[in-house]
């Protein structure tokens, strides 16, 4: 998984409360548990017109002053609904690596540091004088420091924001649940050595088990 350290992006605004996860990727695109393919599918029915394929020009990712964003600014209760993890997957691969919101869904929230995403929460209102500073202004960029835990306006407005510290080095480091696991394979190692030496029974194999209860 990719490292987040600090980012420097243009912004996107989607100006919606509870932005749940079948808005973020419809039902029908799920059927590959694979973490590619689904940029496309990336607020399908809103991005599409009815026949799947026609831009909705309306759709603020189909303007062009928003192409090659790279941080998503949005309204309260974002990642609502199912757990399922194909909407990070396809925010992730459609080129986000941040997404900035009053509150997001617990899973969601989570689901989000496990694929190389940085959920921001900030305040409504601070989220709201974002959306409209990006309409506003044209190119609109954020400057994004997860070390420092900190999001700098183009004015040198510094927004600061609270994030769990396990989740915080797991994402500066480029771990996912898995890979954190992995990273203490020495400890481990060690306890189970410890371990078969204080209780060895626990590691019989299914053979000698099997032999044993004969």
């Amino acid at each position: 998984m990719e490292a987040f350290t600090t980012h420097r992006g243009l912004v996107a605004p989607l100006d919606r409360t509870n932005v749940n996860t079948d808005d973020i990727i419809p039902a029908r695109f799920l059927k590959t548990i694979k973490r590619t393919g689904f940029a496309d599918a990336l607020f399908a029915n809103w991005r599409f017109q009815v026949d799947g394929k026609t831009p909705n020009t309306d759709f603020v990712l189909n303007q062009p002053r928003y192409a090659g964003a790279s941080i998503l600014v949005s309204g309260d209760n974002f990642g609502c609904g199912s757990s399922r993890e194909h909407a990070p997957w396809a925010i992730r691969e459609y080129g986000f690596r941040c997404v900035i919101a009053p509150s997001f869904a617990d899973i969601f929230y989570n689901n989000c540091f496990n694929n190389g995403i940085l959920p921001v929460t900030l305040a409504e209102a601070t989220v709201q004088e974002l959306l409209y500073q990006i309409v506003s202004h044209e190119g609109y960029t954020l400057d994004v420091d997860l070390q420092a835990q900190t999001v700098t306006t183009p004015d040198g407005r510094v927004l600061r924001f609270e994030i769990d510290q396990f989740r915080k080095q797991a994402l500066l480091q480029g771990l996912d649940n898995i890979g954190w696991t992995l990273s203490h394979h020495d400890e481990i190692s060690t306890y189970e050595a410890v371990r078969k030496q204080s209780a060895p029974w626990l590691f019989k194999s299914e053979g000698e088990t099997a032999a044993r209860a004969h």
